[in-house]
């Protein structure tokens, strides 16, 4: 499979962008399969194998591809450092990147998709994912108690939106 076409290349703050997944980038992979959460949360393997890697950058571009997510890579300094993306089934490097690409999304997301309303979901405790929230514009709506599964057990999740600026 090809790299669909469809999701643009996203200007965020401070220099850094976000654009659609690559072969290339493999080694992104690998090192978050590395990490101790990444991959109870997301669909990135662990262990890691190239093939299993390989298939998860499928994954990316099959979810452009049936038009049900927009992830993209965060890339910062010139190299991959994350990921970010927008998921329609639902209708950090210390300088402000994860908070820019969130803002990059969510604005294409809100303004070209015309999509009124975002939700994002954050554990309690993931204070680095909070402050990446409120600084790319989220509010907290509240608690949702037990409301996702991650490692096979029910958590609490804060739940922020960010819905279309008034006069777009």
């Amino acid at each position: 499979m090809h790299r669909p076409v469809g999701l643009p290349v996203l200007s965020a703050r401070l220099g850094a962008f976000l654009r659609p997944w690559r072969m290339s980038d493999l080694e992104l992979v690998r090192e978050a399969a590395q990490d101790d959460y990444i991959p109870a949360i997301t669909t990135v393997p662990s262990p890691f194998t190239e093939e299993q890697g390989a298939a998860f950058i499928r994954r990316q571009w099959q979810r452009t591809a049936t038009r049900s997510g927009c992830p993209f890579v965060i890339v910062d300094a010139g190299r991959p450092v994350g990921a970010a993306g927008l998921w329609l089934n639902d209708l950090d490097r210390g300088r402000g990147a994860a908070a820019a690409a969130l803002t990059a999304v969510a604005d294409w997301a809100l303004g070209s998709l015309a999509i009124p309303r975002l939700e994002l979901y954050v554990e309690p405790w993931n204070t680095a994912s909070v402050r990446t929230a409120e600084h790319a514009g989220f509010r907290r709506q509240g608690l949702r108690p037990r409301s996702r599964t991650v490692r096979g057990a029910p958590r609490d999740m804060l739940v922020y939106s960010r819905p279309v600026p008034h006069g777009l």
